[in-house]
């Protein structure tokens, strides 16, 4: 008796899942389109010297301040130096162009 009563219960939710309509379709939901990151930018610094680091640097007063933060550079950048002599300095780049 317990087998019949199993086997009906099983055939009713058989039917009882059949005769409920499907869906065949998803839901349709609006997606946020990702926008692709820029490029970083690319900075190159072709001219240096004196006078553009200078103007870079936001205080030129500084160039001449010996216990300046190490943002505004060293004597060495700004100074030419004699190939011949080591050591010998030459001059002081006011602008270096790099090609």
């Amino acid at each position: 008796m317990k087998t019949y009563l199993a086997f009906g219960l099983l055939i009713m939710t058989a039917v009882a899942a059949m005769a409920a309509p499907q869906t065949l379709t998803a839901p349709i939901r609006t997606r946020a389109v990702r926008k692709p990151a820029p490029p970083p930018p690319i900075y190159r610094e072709n001219v240096q010297g004196v006078v553009p680091r200078a103007v870079r640097g936001g205080n030129p007063l500084q160039m001449l301040n010996p216990r300046a933060p190490a943002k505004y550079g060293t004597w060495v950048e700004s100074t030419s130096f004699d190939p011949d002599i080591p050591g010998k300095w030459k001059g002081i780049k006011l602008f270096e162009i790099f090609f």
